[in-house]
């Protein structure tokens, strides 16, 4: 019918980060040579299952970078966790967190926050957090469109509606980048799984993780705290004090 499946399945670790991951390292080095770095970055990574793989293939034996990836123990599929921890290179570790994958973002994040002040420049991240992974997901919607372009089912400027599978808010909101930018983006729908924090949100207007993370069969959406809402909350109100009291109350209510 009027559906097209957009398969994003075809990267070298079968991951739909894969096109975002095996470009980062590219970006990272670059920036580094431009930047004349000479300090070794580090990339602390946490994964609900996807992010995990793909971020160490692409930075597995990259020059002046190690990467470690956490993952939630239980948390990710067995594919998944096989994929990471058989991943070959000399500056990959990979960290199985007990706990699931909110409590190993918040992790990451609490180091990188600790670390801000004596290591700067030195961490980074595959995460979605770091913009650099994000923005080459912009690609997949200007792509999708102009195949939906070649192959007559629409005509230029017709408006395309995206749904997409959520948990980290990462793939959707490069969507809506992609609709700033100017792409005729008609509607991007939130699909969520059990784990419906999102779609709670975007009902009600109120953001609430006070509750039981079901562990379902789509690992990667298993996420309570979703990171990448904090941008689009900015973009929105294009004021990052309420959106940093809007965090901070998350942090320590658990909801806003």
């Amino acid at each position: 019918g009027d559906f097209t499946i957009l398969e994003l399945f075809r990267g070298p670790t079968s991951a739909f980060k894969d096109v975002a991951l095996c470009m980062l390292p590219q970006l990272l080095t670059a920036a580094i040579k431009s930047e004349g770095m000479e300090k070794e970055i580090l990339i602390l990574t946490a994964t609900s299952g996807d992010t995990g793989k793909a971020a160490l293939a692409g930075f597995a034996d990259v020059p002046g970078v190690k990467i470690c990836v956490f993952y939630p123990q239980g948390g990710v599929s067995l594919v998944q966790r096989a994929q990471m921890v058989t991943q070959e290179g000399n500056n990959v570790v990979v960290c199985a967190v007990e706990g699931n994958f909110d409590d190993a973002q918040t992790g990451v994040k609490n180091i990188f926050a600790a670390c801000r002040q004596v290591a700067a420049g030195q961490l980074s991240s595959a995460n979605s957090i770091n913009i650099g992974r994000l923005v080459p997901q912009i690609t997949y919607y200007f792509k999708s469109y102009q195949d939906l372009l070649r192959s007559g089912k629409i005509q230029m400027g017709d408006k395309v509606n995206f749904s997409v599978p959520t948990g980290n808010f990462g793939d959707i909101l490069a969507g809506y980048l992609a609709k700033l930018l100017g792409l005729p983006v008609g509607k991007l729908i939130c699909a969520s799984n059990a784990n419906n924090v999102l779609t709670d949100f975007l009902r009600t207007g109120t953001y609430d993780r006070r509750r039981p993370l079901h562990k379902t069969e789509s690992p990667s959406m298993d996420i309570l705290v979703s990171s990448n809402l904090e941008r689009l909350l900015y973009f929105l109100s294009g004021d990052t004090a309420l959106v940093a009291s809007l965090m901070k109350s998350l942090n320590t209510e658990g909801v806003y």
